[in-house]
């Protein structure tokens, strides 16, 4: 018998080994580009922060929703350890912020309380307030939402998943789609649409920065009417030719967001390249319409049919990492735009996004301890402390239980 078409030895087979070669062969899929791509530690903390924060709104969430009392015992919080989804248990884990969360010994029931802080409860409602005075930029930013739409509709299901990264109330069905009756109409229960376009919102985030580039940096409009804003990670290599194709890809045309829509021949020259380029530019206006210049990947999926970008976004945002960040902390993705955050914070901050870091920092102050945190702690001890009244005869309350008792003492006696 041959040596190499042996049982034994078949894997040593000149066509076992060609096969052995092409499953060998790397595969790039968005899996691997996402374990594979330049982590940015900017990000990534913040949305480590974030995930806190989030984990304490979610506490507080719970507790509102019981209307019995302003507390709520430690026993009964310990039940929410599945639903927070939280490694530890819930009373140590309460105690890590003190300036957010007040533990106490119930004066009568004897049993472990918890109550949110006047300073977190104020805070809180100063980001309602906040919302409810931005009324008018959340009003621009779901108009510019259905002027990207394709057939000017949206889902209010779409919306409700982006509420927060809006800025939208809780009741924005009535409080905004249906207090501005003259810029949204309501078809059926779950669907608004657009009533008019207004011009002055046609103008996407990009062409500022493009028009900005064209005066300040004397660059032609051959370079600047179709690029994007590009900032790399620190250390991200550039391999051979990609410069080369970089500046081709921006000086690519495509339909733009707010444009009237075109149907993108894929056979054409450059059909894929403009399709997904278009994509790219819906995404980036998408992003800058939020508060924080973030959202979640999940979250975008339910605008793929209605503002047509029905690609695979992930792959795609993996595809631009000069663009867009995608962080692995937290349970979900969350895609951040570069080109909005300096050393994890907003260049450009607005009204909602101070109140809401207001928030963050003081969840992020943890055990540390400050003037306000040492006043608490004075204001609880003396709480704490039973102190009796006197009369003006000298009695303390209570003092007729003494004798009480003795009575009762002598009289069981025999």
């Amino acid at each position: 018998m041959n040596f190499l078409y042996s049982p034994r030895h078949r894997f040593l087979s000149p066509f076992t080994l060609f096969i052995q070669r092409r499953w060998k062969k790397p595969t790039v899929s968005a899996r691997t580009r996402l374990e594979d791509r330049v982590r940015d530690p900017h990000f990534d903390k913040l949305m480590t922060q974030l995930k806190r924060l989030y984990l304490v709104l979610k506490i507080h969430h719970l507790m509102s929703t019981r209307k019995r009392a302003p507390f709520v015992s430690l026993t009964l919080m310990s039940r929410w350890r599945n639903i927070l989804g939280l490694n530890v248990p819930v009373g140590p884990f309460l105690h890590k912020y003190p300036h957010v969360f007040h533990v106490f010994v119930h004066p009568l029931r004897r049993n472990t309380c918890c109550r949110v802080t006047k300073k977190m409860k104020e805070l809180i409602l100063l980001e309602r307030v906040v919302v409810k005075q931005q009324e008018m930029e959340a009003v621009k930013r779901v108009k510019k939402l259905l002027m990207m739409s394709v057939s000017g509709t949206l889902r209010l299901h779409a919306l409700r998943m982006i509420r927060r990264e809006l800025g939208l109330p809780e009741d924005f069905r009535d409080s905004i789609l249906g207090k501005f009756s003259g810029d949204f109409k309501l078809i059926g229960l779950e669907v608004v649409e657009l009533v008019d376009c207004d011009a002055e919102l046609g103008l996407a985030e990009v062409e500022k920065w493009r028009e900005r580039e064209y005066t300040e940096k004397w660059l032609s409009e051959f370079e600047t009417q179709f690029a994007f804003p590009i900032s790399f990670p620190t250390g991200f290599k550039i391999e051979r030719g990609f410069r080369e194709r970089l500046k081709n890809w921006q000086r690519l045309s495509y339909t733009k967001p707010f444009e009237r829509k075109e149907v993108v021949r894929v056979r054409t020259c450059g059909g894929i390249e403009r399709y997904e380029k278009r994509a790219v530019a819906v995404l980036h206006e998408l992003l800058s319409l939020t508060v924080e210049k973030m959202v979640e990947v999940d979250q975008l999926v339910h605008f793929r049919r209605d503002l047509g970008i029905e690609v695979n976004l992930r792959e795609l945002l993996l595809r631009h990492p000069g663009i867009f960040y995608i962080s692995t902390k937290g349970k979900t993705l969350t895609v951040f735009l570069r080109e909005a955050y300096v050393k994890g914070g907003l260049i450009e901050p607005n009204p909602v996004y101070e109140a809401r870091r207001n928030i963050l920092d003081l969840v992020l102050l943890g055990c540390r301890k400050t003037r306000q945190l040492l006043a608490g702690d004075e204001v609880k001890e003396e709480s704490n402390v039973v102190v009796c009244e006197v009369n003006e005869e000298g009695e303390k309350q209570g003092d007729w239980v003494i004798p009480f008792l003795e009575n009762c003492e002598k009289s069981r006696s025999p």
